[in-house]
């Protein structure tokens, strides 16, 4: 921030990105990657091809910018149970996973296909390996801590095997249920089974 307190001023390299990305999400809602022309993105950017070029390499490139800033949004939601403190493991586990559910109401048709790419994309398959491995190392991590603690209940399975599952389980629901029509009761009845599970996997815990 500047000494006046103003905010510095986007350029117009930072704006025409920005106008390249909220148009590949809204492409999203109603078409798949593959679906979607550079033709489309210039148009609705309102750029030249040349232009969209010299900010992207691709499509892929694109999801791939997309992905990175709402990932990053679901680590701060992550980060409410990592760093608990204090907290009761139930509520910290709670509102990260209402956190984690809202972000893919919000921008289900990018985090989609990210998923998706996965299979297509060198590019996204590599990007989403290390999303998946940094929240399974840190949900291991933490795990572990709990257990030394006594708070988390001992094995059987490794801590590591245990937040594969739980990280999975996550992502598999959230995918489906960014799928279906917003339900403010079936959300949170998403996010109550999922703090149940986590609770009695992690815990021991019943609720």
């Amino acid at each position: 921030m500047s000494p006046t307190g103003s905010r510095r001023k986007r350029s117009k390299g930072d704006l025409t990105s920005q106008a390249i990305l909220d148009t590949a999400e809204r492409l999203l809602e109603t078409k798949s990657l593959d679906e979607i022309a550079v033709d489309e993105l210039t148009s609705g950017a309102g750029i030249s091809r040349s232009t969209f070029y010299f900010h992207f390499e691709s499509r892929e490139a694109v999801l791939y910018a997309l992905s990175e800033r709402v990932v990053e949004g679901l680590y701060d939601n992550a980060a409410l149970w990592l760093r608990r403190g204090s907290e009761p493991p139930e509520d910290s586990i709670r509102r990260a996973i209402a956190g984690t559910v809202s972000l893919w109401r919000a921008h289900g048709p990018v985090l989609r296909a990210a998923v998706r790419a996965r299979d297509t994309s060198e590019l996204v398959r590599g990007f989403w390996s290390g999303v998946a491995r940094r929240f399974i190392d840190s949900t291991a991590t933490q795990i572990e801590i709990e257990r030394d603690a006594g708070v988390a209940v001992p094995g059987p399975p490794t801590a590591r095997s245990l937040a594969t599952v739980l990280v999975s389980m996550n992502e598999t629901m959230c995918y489906s249920l960014s799928l279906s029509r917003k339900s403010a009761a079936r959300d949170r009845e998403v996010v109550d089974t999922l703090t149940a599970v986590w609770l009695r996997s992690v815990y021991g815990v019943s609720r």
